[in-house]
């Protein structure tokens, strides 16, 4: 920006530097000289501005692609952690489950093998 109002000002004091009193046709010359650079000043800084406003505009998208991007992240790893919660409360579901079956097993084979010896000792006597 200091480099294209630092040209603004050069040509300026350039064109001015040519213009003289004498000689109208050089002066009309160098005045259109001045305005064609100023118009071309104009448009190189709305060329610059537009350009400025393109890279702001992209850079936001970027930002907001990055924050979605994270966002999705989070979501899957709470998704996964969710599963594996899942995945582990049924896994020690079943396992309780299994030690309950082998627990009613061992007891119901103890309490026939009490019962074999209960008719065992009676049959005897």
């Amino acid at each position: 920006m200091k480099k294209l109002l630092l040209s603004v000002a050069f040509l300026l004091a350039l064109s001015i530097s040519f213009t003289s009193c004498r000689d109208e046709k050089k002066a009309d010359s160098a005045e259109e000289a001045v305005e064609n650079a100023v118009d071309a000043t104009e448009e190189a800084m709305e060329d610059a501005g537009d350009a400025v406003e393109d890279a702001a505009e992209e850079a936001g998208e970027a930002v907001d692609n990055a924050v979605d991007a994270a966002g999705d992240a989070v979501n899957d790893a709470a998704d996964a952690v969710e599963g594996a919660a899942n995945d582990a409360v049924d896994a020690a579901g079943e396992a309780v489950d299994n030690a309950a079956d082998a627990v009613n097993d061992a007891a119901n084979k103890a309490a026939d093998k009490v019962d074999e010896k209960a008719k065992e000792l009676k049959g005897g006597h």
